[in-house]
């Protein structure tokens, strides 16, 4: 998946883009950690527990020069995007997801797009 000025997982009907307030120190504050490319990277689980090794997992990259993200919802391991929104059976997971997306908007990170 390649960095984008708006993104969104695989099946959700809202898009974001960073916003126009994210710096650097606003990412480390709010968990993102800076890789060695020099991106920053967020890794949440979704699961109700999260102790629990299992389940699904919210990862999101913002580009080093802060213009362009990229996110999806991968499985446990982290290898493979999966589709939360295809049907209902992960209803909790969506809401989780929607929860924390909204928590990074009232932070000044992102901004919900209209397409």
């Amino acid at each position: 998946m390649a960095f984008a000025k708006i993104a969104t997982v695989e099946g959700a009907k809202v898009n974001y883009s960073l916003a126009p307030t994210a710096k650097k120190y606003t990412l480390r504050d709010n968990g993102f950690t800076e890789t060695t490319s020099g991106n920053f990277q967020l890794i949440r689980p979704l699961d109700a527990t999260p102790q629990s090794k299992e389940g699904f997992k919210l990862k999101i990259t913002v580009a080093k020069d802060l213009q362009q993200v990229k996110m999806s919802i991968t499985t446990a391991n982290g290898l493979k995007s999966v589709n939360i929104f295809k049907d209902d059976t992960h209803v909790l997971l969506q809401e989780k997801f929607y929860f924390l997306m909204d928590g990074m908007i009232d932070r000044g990170l992102f901004v919900k797009v209209n397409n």
